[in-house]
This record gives structure tokens, sequence and C-alpha cells, in this order.
């Protein structure tokens, strides 16, 4: 295997110091015109590449945005990266993402890889429902900022959609279509967002004079398709079965509708359906989704302006006025499609 080449084997051809090969390579204006070419045809004789992870590390200031998702999987998160990739690259500076894989131990494992790069800073949504990880990664004084999800009881800032708003626009939706029977299709009952779109789903039914009984909760492990094919089987073989189902993101959705198109079911006449994100598959679907729309790629930019803020804040001198953290809540849409236009 090829060695890799150094500063010293560049400053050993070229005749010169390390210095003054630093100097050249940092500040050239500084280095003799001979010199400095003599030292240029050697790099690029040699091939040599500046390591520019130990000069942000000398410097303390990466110039590497740490991203961490629940689920890579999911198109709304690569939506959400989208756009923390935009506007990091006009700061000029990159992103690393990573996948929790809606797992507390794999989320941990990749905070405490930010904090050995010493990465500029994390954009994070939580995996961990107790929060001893984002205890443990604050120690390292690394900024954050939460992603799909409020801020509480933190002092960092937060982007994240008023999912109480999402589940109301979803459930309401359906009521005022005469439904009176609903199964919200849950995904794992510690996430916020989940309990949150539940609390909306259950203040539409009151707002409509339905008590929590018309709500059948199948709550699941994941929130991808394999798990909505296995709720959708569960909905099936209820005794009672709701004529409508709200569910947590749109591949649980996607996956109900799987199960009922596999057992001639037809949507939306038999089973409407609601999802939640609104990615691009949903209007692809056999039959058109109809979601809650998060602005998924504007919530990634947000997230990454704050962050960009709050690092910029810090690496500014003494006297200039300290960054604020804020807690950013934009609002969803509903997109109404045919999984939901039964002519009940």
């Amino acid at each position: 295997m090829a060695q890799s080449v150094g500063i010293k084997d560049v400053a050993r051809a070229a005749g010169v110091s390390v210095g003054t090969v630093s100097n050249v390579i940092n500040r050239p204006e500084t280095v003799a015109s001979e010199t400095r070419t003599r030292v240029l045809s050697a790099i690029d004789r040699l091939g040599y590449v500046r390591s520019e992870s130990a000069r942000q590390l000398r410097a303390g200031r990466s110039r590497i945005m740490g991203l961490l998702v629940l689920d890579m999987g999911n198109p709304f998160f690569v939506d959400v990266a989208r756009g923390a990739e935009r506007a990091a690259r006009e700061a000029g500076l990159g992103v690393m993402v990573c996948n929790s894989a809606q797992s507390a131990a794999e989320e941990a494992e990749y905070l405490s890889l930010f904090a050995e790069q010493r990465v500029r800073g994390v954009l994070l949504t939580p995996a961990d429902a107790t929060g001893r990880n984002i205890e443990t990664f604050r120690r390292h004084g690394i900024p954050f900022v939460l992603v799909d999800r409020v801020a509480e009881g933190t002092t960092e800032c937060s982007v994240s959609v008023d999912d109480v708003a999402g589940g109301t626009l979803a459930v309401r939706h359906l009521v005022d279509a005469g439904h009176r029977s609903i199964a919200y299709v849950s995904g794992p009952p510690g996430l916020n967002q989940v309990r949150d779109r539940r609390t909306g789903a259950l203040n539409a039914l009151a707002e409509a004079g339905l008590g929590p009984e018309a709500l059948r909760e199948l709550p699941t492990e994941r929130l991808d398709v394999a798990a909505g094919r296995d709720a959708g089987a569960r909905l099936l073989g209820l005794a009672d079965r709701p004529t409508a189902v709200f569910c947590a993101n749109d591949l649980l959705a996607l996956g109900v509708l799987q199960a009922m198109f596999a057992a001639g079911v037809s949507v939306p006449d038999d089973l409407a359906i609601v999802g939640y994100d609104d990615i691009e598959f949903a209007a692809a679907a056999a039959v058109p989704l109809t979601s809650v729309r998060q602005p998924a790629v504007t919530m990634g930019a947000l997230a990454a302006e704050l962050l960009l803020e709050e690092t910029e804040a810090e690496a500014a001198e003494s006297g200039t006025r300290p960054h604020e953290h804020r807690r950013v809540v934009l609002q969803p849409e509903l997109v109404v499609r045919n999984s939901s236009l039964s002519g009940r």
C-alpha cells in the first residue's frame, strides 16, 4: 500500500523548511516567487494533498456539520438533508449524514463519532426518548439543533412542525367525510411526533362531539412500509373494522394500502387512508395518498441556518451580540387526494 505524502516530504524535495511549505500553502504572499514556484512544483510532482482535518483540528473550526436522522430510508429525511446541505454549502461547509435507524444505541455511537471528529455542530432528530444521549453529547460543548422535534426542557434551538395541528387536520378531514370510527397506525409510542399526532387526532374527534373510543390505535415498532403492511393485516382482522385510517407517516400508509389491495379491500370506498409527510411517493401511489404535508426541505435549511448562526456567534470576538436560541414551529398543510375521497 502506497504511503501518503506529507509536508516534510515536500520540504525535503524542494530543499526548504517545513515552515516555508506551510507558508506557501497558507500565506503564499509571504514567500519569494522563486521559492514558491519550487515548492509548488514539488507539491505537484509528489501529489501532496493538504490534511484538511489536521488543519481544522489545529484551528478548532471544522468545516463539517453533522446530521443525524431517524431513517434515511424515509424520503422525508432525505428532503430534510437536502435543505440542510443547501444551507451548509452556501456557507462553505459540508454535511456528514448519519442514520440512527430509530435506535438509541446507534444514535449514541454516531454522536460519539461527531464529538471525536469535532464537527462544527450537529442537526439531530432524537431517537432516544429518555434524552440521555443528548445529555451526554451536551458535555462536549458542540452546538446542536433539534430537527422535527420541539426543544422541550432544553435551551437548544429547534425546528419542527406543529404535529398536533397536523393530526387535527388529518382526522378532521376524515370526520367531515362522514367517518365515525377511525384507526390510528401510530408507530413507536416513544416518539414525540407519534404522540402529538395522536393528540391532534383526538382533538378533531372532540370537536365533532366524539369520544376517544372512536380512535382505535394500532402501534407499530417502526415507521416503514413493512410495519404498515403488518398494521393493515391487523386492521383486516378486527371484528368491527373502522372505516378510515390515519397513519403517523406516509410509509405506514403505503404499507396499509398494499395490505388492502392484496385483500381486495377498496380504497377509499371500503377504507379511507390519510398519511403524514407528503413524500414524493404519496402522489404516485396506486391510489394517490391524502397526506399532511411537512415542509421538510425548509425545515432542514432553517435548522442549518440556526446552527450556523450559533457557531458564528461563538467564533466572533467578545462584545458581539450573543446567539439567542429559538424554537421555530412550522405549520403543516393537508393535501387531499383519492385515498380519502369516498362517497360516504
